[in-house]
């Protein structure tokens, strides 16, 4: 009997019940991960604007650490299903064991390369040294976890290759509810803690990644998984890293992309105001609640996806993608329904500027626009990795957050001012969800 025996279901179970068993816990993650991200900027807006508008400069760089990291993870996750779906465990083992020696050296090169640069990166786009200081004070802390934060990703994406999501679930949750509890008592200084203010949110997103990290191993040693992290697995194997540097880089890509798309848009913003530079962090902020739930049903369908793509199973593969679009889709739905019916209430929670608050809701209302047409790049981008064609994956990230949204966005502004800016999100999204159907068509539905 081979050691991959309890990965059998993945083929055997119908797939709308198994899409939701493995997707739901990562959806309530997901949920969790946003309300972080929320209360995290809830609080620290709640220390001065200046303080959000240093969180929102922060971010991309913030978000690329974020996207290599994931974007790995995401290799390993897609090359450790498939050798599962292949039965060929000392392949999974070596993937996995691979992983975690990569991760940590890309943790360690990013910390230093990041604690380098962000005080020039900040610098291009304000002169406000209040701004820039509050800036480098929480990224720094924040950049200093980075290993730990490798450590995080690396394990959650171990778990979730061979289906066990309720851990994964359950790790992330510690982390996000540490975070939660610590943010007001480390920024306010409740009982016997100093007042930190955003200084203090760094250290609470921290101490979140590193205790999440923790229990990965725990549970690790206390609960061994089909596929081991093992001493003869470290030597690199050529074919091994290149499986996971062919899904993982177009990956980390697609996420770092945002990135890009973020500075580049405050570079058009900051012609008119900072307070639209404000508008489009909390905006970022905000969407994180509708997308990483989305994200939530990708990582549940990406297992699904390789393991059966391994096994041959290419009339599940299929089917398992529709699921996962339908699902993807309602979630989206309902986050512009939200985004048309309270937009104001929405923005109310991160400032009570009444000038700001009308912005803010006219850029969500415009925004959301493109909520449900973004449903099919989203799975088609998830899909493409699971079935390690990254390249594909890349080319709609590509037009979602460069080629398309960036030249119209500077385009719209010149007619409609900022508001041009909003307008090209649905726009460059309806175009990307036309590209996204017809590659996936011409490249798998014709497997």
């Amino acid at each position: 009997m081979t050691k991959n025996t309890d990965q059998t279901y993945m083929k055997t179970q119908p797939v709308l019940r198994l899409l939701l068993t493995m997707a739901l816990p990562m959806v309530i993650s997901m949920l969790v991960n946003s309300l972080y991200n929320i209360v995290d900027s809830f609080f620290v807006a709640r220390i001065s604007e200046d303080a959000m508008k240093a969180l929102a400069l922060v971010f991309p760089m913030q978000n690329l650490i974020n996207a290599v990291m994931i974007g790995f993870g995401v290799g390993i996750n897609a090359v450790i299903s498939f050798y599962l779906g292949a039965n060929d465990q000392k392949k999974a083992d070596q993937a996995a064991t691979q992983g975690v020696i990569l991760s940590t050296v890309h943790g360690i090169f990013l910390m230093i390369v990041c604690l380098l640069t962000i005080r020039p990166f900040l610098n291009m786009f304000t002169s406000d040294k209040t701004t820039v200081e509050l800036g480098l004070h929480y990224s720094c802390i924040v950049f200093a976890f980075s290993v730990m934060f490798a450590w995080e990703l690396v394990f959650e994406k171990v778990f979730q290759a061979v289906g066990r999501m309720a851990v994964s679930m359950i790790c992330m949750m510690i982390g996000c509810i540490v975070n939660i509890i610590l943010d007001p008592i480390l920024i306010f200084g409740l009982g016997p803690f100093p007042r930190l203010e955003i200084e203090g949110a760094a250290i609470a997103t921290g101490l979140g990644q590193t205790i999440s990290a923790l229990s990965y191993v725990i549970i690790y040693f206390c609960r061994p998984l089909s596929v081991r992290i093992r001493k003869d697995c470290v030597r690199p194997d050529r074919q091994i890293c290149h499986k996971l540097y062919s899904i993982g880089i177009p990956a980390a890509l697609n996420l770092a992309l945002p990135s890009l798309l973020i500075s580049s848009l405050n570079v058009i913003l900051t012609a008119y105001s900072l307070t639209y530079v404000f508008i489009l962090g909390v905006y970022y902020k905000l969407q994180t609640f509708l997308y990483l739930t989305a994200n939530g049903v990708i990582q549940g369908m990406r297992p699904l996806l390789s393991y059966n793509y391994g096994a041959g199973e290419y009339k599940r593969v299929r089917s398992i993608f529709k699921n996962a679009w339908f699902i993807v889709c309602l979630i989206m739905l309902g986050g512009m329904l939200l985004c048309l019916t309270i937009p104001e209430q929405l923005m109310g929670l991160f400032t009570k500027n009444p000038s700001t608050l009308r912005s803010g809701a006219l850029a969500l209302r415009i925004i959301s626009a493109g909520f449900v047409t973004s449903s099919i790049s989203v799975t088609a981008s998830g899909a493409f990795e699971a079935l390690g064609r990254g390249i594909s994956s890349l080319i709609i990230s590509l037009c979602r957050y460069a080629v398309l949204i960036t030249p119209i966005a500077f385009a719209a502004s010149r007619f409609l001012g900022a508001t041009g800016v909003w307008h090209a999100f649905w726009i460059a999204e309806a175009l990307t969800a036309v590209l996204s159907a017809f590659l996936f068509h011409k490249k798998v539905q014709n497997q």
